[in-house]
This record gives structure tokens, C-alpha cells and sequence, in this order.
């Protein structure tokens, strides 16, 4: 596997553009979802036809009753149980071109005061109307440039009995306003709900999968990839692409279909209008450009810039101890505040590009809505336009805006959602580790014969670790095996249970190559005890038991054989009691106990122990010595060991020095041969290591 393939610390190169490939994987997550996404894309048109109801709605109130008054009204005469004004019964009509002149009447406000006036009074001319008393018989008389008209002031009871019909129709919309309102909000929760519930699921599914898949890596993905940085890919990154299936694959469809609704209706209500609106779009289309272009490079940035923030601290956090013991708290303080502060100072970039784009639309919006009122205002006063038409054009600029803002924001999701895609994708296409190998058809009939023949391994190309490297464990004996730090020791075991692939050589285990035996079935066969403890979350007992089907009763044995059962029962909980992260409320030794535990309860046919007495005290020690003598009775085993002390009764020790087999034999055997091994051996006892 490439160096390019499994290296993600390099980011800043990623997800630059909108990328189709990218998008079409994405859209393969939600496939299986495409109904309730249909079902989605429904509820959304009829909830955004709901929304262009509203200033629909308001304009016929306001065009149609409470500008009601501006209808010419003809009467007839009033019936015995009719309402009516000098007994007769008005009507209001919208065209006076085929009803006798004297049959026609109006009604004219004239500050507080309504009169009703015989003849028909444009509503344009109510500015220029005086009231004037017949000096004959004293009755009213309106007076406006196109001559004078029979008039009679109106009290609150008759302007009621004239405007009947505007009052039951402005009830009847206001009502049902409130009613298309309800069902707007009813409509919206429940896209919102099913919208939500899918991108949900979507992203779990991809949580689970990028989880999985992780777990299926080699180690050497790991050697070369910050776990902080992983981290970031499985949380962050996954959550960036919530925010498109939620936020832009439907709500897309929204906007769009709002400013196609919106236009559709500006230029049907009154389209010199509708073009002055419609005219600024230029402006605002520039403007997203150049944001788009900004906001690319900034949000990449910031991207890099938090992945880098949780590597950093998540190493701080891991390693506190030693942060602490070696009082390095000021110098990570201020690593750590380089690295905030370059995430502070682009954070701020993207506000400032953010700062300055939406104002600069509202800055439009606004100065829009000022030409709109400048042409309009005058046409409503000179009444060759409605005021109905004029407010709801007010409204529909106020939406107009909105998705604008709204589609530059989707752009800047989808660009996150590109890198993050591409940065998840690069884990998913990583390979998984390569098993060619068939399961055994019976593990217990596995004897534990080891041998390595001609064995060559190198982690990086050809940096030998290991050079021609050939023994043999037999069946339920000890080998041991010791040499310097470097000399391949831990290799031997990560090539035993095929963390890595040797390049040359063979590795077989009852005359069978490991590679031909799959890696799930040749992990059955073997525990090991590693120097570094590592305990999960949980009890005492699942971290025992590691969630295979090991009964109470065979964990409590294991614990007992390996000595650690005494300190577990001084808990109040026992087996149940809870581990703290990484067992921090346990002692190193306690922690090594455990571990045994964990292997014996497994009853590996090969048990590797590595490094694992390093770091307990020498009572702990001699406990472990003690179950030692239980558990590899009858079992293969091979130890790595530091203190040359613990594997003198091994019955071969195998001495590495530069990845090459320098001295095989037993502890007696090395002695006598005066060689490395004795050279080890006596190093150790002046250092006043044994």
C-alpha cells in the first residue's frame, strides 16, 4: 500500500470543487431512502406553496374588502327582514358600464367621517373631494374635479350594513390564512421530521461502515495516521455530510422552486414590476460569485485547521502524564496556542467573508424594496395601481432574498460536504487487509508446532527488520526470545498472528503456512499479553471476557490461576466493578494481572507474552512466575523478555541482535558459550537490574 493511499495528514488539496464522482457515491447512501426523500420533496412544495399563499391572500383582503369601499354599489329595494338604508339594499359591483347611471352610488371617506354619495366617485379622486352643504335645503353635496355629486353622511351602524359583505369576507380569509398557516407548519414539521429521520440513518449507516472498515486496516494505516485526525473523519467529517443530505439535497429544491414560484407570480401580478425586481439579479449573482470563490480556500482551512486541533488534543490528553511528570505544561500550552490561534484567525476569515456577503444582500434587498416603493407608491396615490399588489410585492422581495442567502450557504455546505466525502472516501477506498486464507475446520486439534523458515520483513520497502530469520517452537514448550531494542522481537510476534506480511520467507503452525489459514481463525489459536496494558470501558469481567462467550465461572478460574483474583474481590463490585479509560484507577501490576487473565480465560492453543512482566513490581512478579508455571504447561509458548531472569527456565531462548538470529539454546547453555547472551546477562546484573 502507497505512502499516498493511506497518509491523510495532507488535506489542504482536498475537496477544492464540487466533484460529480463524489456526489453520485454520496447519493448511493441515500438510494435505499429515495421514497421518503420523494415523499420529502412533496411535503416541501406544498409547505413553500403555503408560503406564497400568505402575501397572495393579504393582497386580496386588501385589494378586494378593506379597500371594499372603493366598489361602486347599486341598490334594489330592501325585503321586510333585509338590513338596508332608506329601505334599500346595496350592492357592490365591479363594472358600472351596463347599469343605469342613477342606480349607482359610492362610498367617500373624508377623514373620520363616510358619506354615502349618489353617482360613481373614483377611488383616486377621494384626495381632491370637498363637502359642501346645499344652502337651499341644506342637504350635502361632494364636490371633486369631475363635477359634483348628491351626498349623505353615514353613522357606524350603516357603514356596517354597506361593508357586510367585506367584513364576512375579510373573517372568511383571515380564517383561512390561519388556516394555511397550521397547515404550513404541519407540513414543514413533518418534512423536516422525515428529512432529518433519514439523513439520520444515512449517516449512521456510514458511521457503521467507515467504523468497520477501520477495524479491517492493516496496523500500518495506523503507524502513519493520527488517531486525533481519525477521529475527525468518523464525527466531524460524517456530520458535515448531515448537513447535505438535510440541509441541501431537498432544501435546494426549495429555494429554487420559491424563486421560479415568486417570479412566476411577480410578473403576473404586474410585470414592470416584477422586471425592476427581477433586474437586480445580476448584482446579486456577481456578488455570490466572488463569494463562492472566497469561501472556498477560507472553509478548506478552517477544515485542516479543526482536524489538526483534535489530533492536538488528543494527544495532549493522552499523554498528560508524562506532560505533567516532565513539566512540559507551558511548552504544550503554547504549541497548543499556535495551532488555536491559526484556527482563530481562519475562523475569523470565514466570518468576515460571511459579514460582508449577507449585508451586502440585505444592503440589495433593501435598496430593491426602495425603487419598488419609488415607482409604486406614486401609482398606488394616483390609483392606477393597487396598494394590495404594491404590499404584496413588499413581501415577495422580502422571500426573494432569502433563498439567495440561503443557496450561497448551501454552495458553502456542499463544498465542506466535497471534502468531507473525499477525506471519507480515501478511508473506504484504503484496502482492507488481505485474507486469502480457509478457516480451520477444528482449532482444538491444533498441536501450537511454530516455525519460521528464511523469514525476511521489512515495515518500510526494503528497511529490513528482520533478515533470514529461521527457528522452531515445538508443541507446549517456552521459547524465549531476548536482544537489544530494535534487534525484531516485537516483529516476530505481529508477523505470528499476521498483523504484517513477511515479504520473504515462511511462517507455518502444524506444517500449515499461516497465510494459507485465516487471520480470524489463527488469532483463535493464540493470546498475548502485551507490555502496555490496554483495558475498554466497562466491568472487570468484559474486559476479561472481551465480549467472546467465556462463562463467569471460567473468567473467575482464569482469575484465580493468575493470581488476580485476590485484589478483585476487595472490590465492592467485584467482577462487576467498573474500569476507568484505560484503567487509570488500576496499578500497572493489576493491569498486567488482568491481561493474564484475559489470555487464560481464552485457552489459546499459543499463548505470546510480550515484554509482560516490564513494568510490576517483584512481588507482583513472583505471582505472575507462579501462574506462569500453570498456563504454559502443555501450551506453546513464546516470550519476549527484558529481564533475562524470568525465562532461565525456558526450554530454548533464541538471542536476535539487527534482525538476524545471533545464538539459540538454554540459559545454560548461552552462559557457558560466553557470547551475546552472557554479555546480556552480565549487563544486566551490573546495572543492578536482577
Amino acid at each position: 500500500m502507497s505512502e499516498e493511499n493511506t497518509n491523510l495528514f495532507e488535506e489542504e488539496n482536498l475537496g477544492k470543487n464540487y466533484d460529480s464522482r463524489l456526489m453520485k457515491r454520496l447519493l448511493k447512501y441515500a438510494k435505499p431512502y429515495r421514497l421518503f426523500f420523494a415523499i420529502s420533496i412533496i411535503l416541501l412544495f406544498a409547505t413553500t406553496i403555503t408560503d406564497l399563499s400568505g402575501p397572495l391572500i393579504m393582497k386580496k383582503v386588501i385589494d378586494g374588502y378593506l379597500y371594499g369601499y372603493t366598489k361602486p354599489l347599486t341598490a334594489t329595494m330592501a325585503g321586510p327582514n333585509e338590513k338596508s338604508i332608506d329601505g334599500k339594499k346595496f350592492t357592490q359591483v365591479d363594472d358600472v358600464k351596463n347599469i343605469n347611471a342613477d342606480n349607482i352610488y359610492s362610498i367617500v371617506y373624508r377623514g373620520k367621517n363616510a358619506y354615502l354619495v349618489t353617482g360613481y366617485v373614483q377611488s383616486g379622486t377621494n384626495t381632491e373631494v370637498s363637502i359642501i352643504k346645499n344652502p337651499s335645503d341644506g342637504t350635502l353635496i361632494l364636490k371633486t374635479k369631475d363635477g359634483s355629486f348628491p351626498a349623505r353622511s353615514l353613522t357606524k351602524d350603516e357603514i356596517k350594513i354597506l361593508r357586510a359583505q367585506d367584513i364576512s369576507s375579510v373573517k372568511f380569509f383571515g380564517l383561512l390564512f390561519i388556516g394555511i398557516i397550521v397547515l404550513g407548519f404541519v407540513l414543514n414539521f413533518l418534512q423536516i421530521s422525515l428529512l432529518s429521520y433519514t439523513s439520520q440513518t444515512i449517516i449512521f449507516n456510514m458511521r457503521m461502515e467507515i467504523f468497520s472498515h477501520i477495524q479491517k486496516l492493516p496496523l500500518q494505516f495506523f503507524d502513519k495516521n493520527p488517531v486525533g485526525r481519525l477521529v475527525t473523519r468518523v464525527i466531524n467529517d460524517t456530520e458535515n455530510l448531515n448537513e447535505m443530505y438535510t440541509n441541501v439535497l431537498v432544501n435546494l429544491v426549495k429555494d429554487i422552486f420559491i424563486l421560479v414560484g415568486i417570479s412566476i407570480i411577480m410578473l403576473s401580478l404586474n410585470y414592470k414590476l416584477a422586471l425592476i425586481v427581477l433586474g437586480v439579479l445580476p448584482v446579486v449573482a456577481i456578488a455570490a460569485g466572488i463569494f463562492r470563490i472566497k469561501i472556498r480556500s477560507i472553509y478548506r482551512s478552517v477544515r485542516v485547521l479543526l482536524a489538526k486541533i483534535n489530533t492536538s488534543m488528543y494527544e495532549n490528553i493522552s499523554g498528560m502524564r508524562i506532560i505533567q511528570v516532565f513539566g512540559r505544561e507551558k511548552e504544550n500550552y503554547k504549541k497548543f496556542e499556535e495551532i488555536n490561534t491559526s484556527y482563530y484567525k481562519a475562523g475569523m476569515k470565514e466570518i468576515v467573508a460571511f459579514g460582508l456577503f449577507r449585508p451586502l444582500n440585505d444592503l440589495i434587498s433593501a435598496l430593491c424594496l426602495s425603487v419598488l416603493l419609488w415607482f409604486a407608491g406614486g401609482d398606488v396615490i394616483s390609483g392606477t395601481l393597487q396598494f394590495g399588489v404594491m404590499f404584496a410585492f413588499v413581501n415577495y422581495i422580502t422571500m426573494f432574498f432569502q433563498p439567495i442567502n440561503d443557496l450561497s450557504e448551501k454552495y458553502n455546505i456542499l463544498q465542506s460536504s466535497m471534502a468531507s466525502s473525499e477525506r471519507i472516501f480515501l478511508i473506504l477506498d484504503t484496502s482492507a487487509e488481505e485474507d486469502d486464507g480457509n478457516d480451520l475446520p477444528d482449532i482444538k486439534n491444533i498441536k501450537g508446532d511454530i516455525e519460521f523458515k528464511n523469514v525476511w520483513f521489512a515495515y518500510n520497502n526494503e528497511e529490513w527488520v528482520l533478515r533470514d530469520v529461521s527457528f522452531k517452537v515445538p508443541k507446549g514448550k517456552t521459547v524465549a526470545i531476548v536482544g537489544a531494542t530494535g534487534a525484531g522481537k516485537t516483529s516476530i510476534i505481529n508477523l505470528i498472528n499476521r498483523l504484517y506480511e513477511i515479504q520473504k520467507g515462511e511462517i507455518s503452525i502444524d506444517g500449515i503456512n499461516v497465510k494459507s489459514i485465516s487471520k480470524k481463525s489463527l488469532r483463535k489459536l493464540m493470546s498475548v499479553v502485551l507490555q502496555d496494558v490496554f483495558l475498554f470501558g466497562g466491568t472487570i469481567k468484559d474486559n476479561i471476557k472481551l465480549n467472546n462467550d467465556i462463562s463467569d465461572e471460567a473468567v473467575i478460574r482464569a482469575s484465580q490461576n493468575v493470581n488476580a483474583h485476590k485484589f478483585i474481590e476487595k472490590f465492592d463490585n467485584m467482577y462487576d466493578e467498573e474500569v476507568k479509560e484505560r484503567g487509570a484507577t488500576l496499578s500497572a501490576g493489576q493491569r498486567q494481572l488482568l491481561a493474564f487473565a484475559r489470555a487464560l480465560a481464552y485457552n489459546p492453543s499459543i499463548l505470546i507474552l510480550d515484554e509482560a512482566t516490564a513494568n510490576i513490581d517483584t512481588e507482583t512478579e513472583q505471582l505472575i512466575q507462579d501462574a506462569l508455571k500453570k498456563i504454559t504447561k502443555n501450551r506453546t509458548t513464546i516470550v519476549i523478555a527484558h529481564r533475562l531472569s524470568t525465562i532461565q527456565h525456558a526450554d530454548m531462548i533464541v538471542v536476535l541482535h539487527k534482525g538476524k538470529i545471533r545464538e539459540t539454546g538454554t540459559h545454560q547453555e548461552l552462559l557457558s558459550k560466553k557470547g551475546m547472551y552472557f554479555n546480556l546477562y552480565n549487563l544486566q546484573y551490573k546495572n543492578g537490574n536482577e
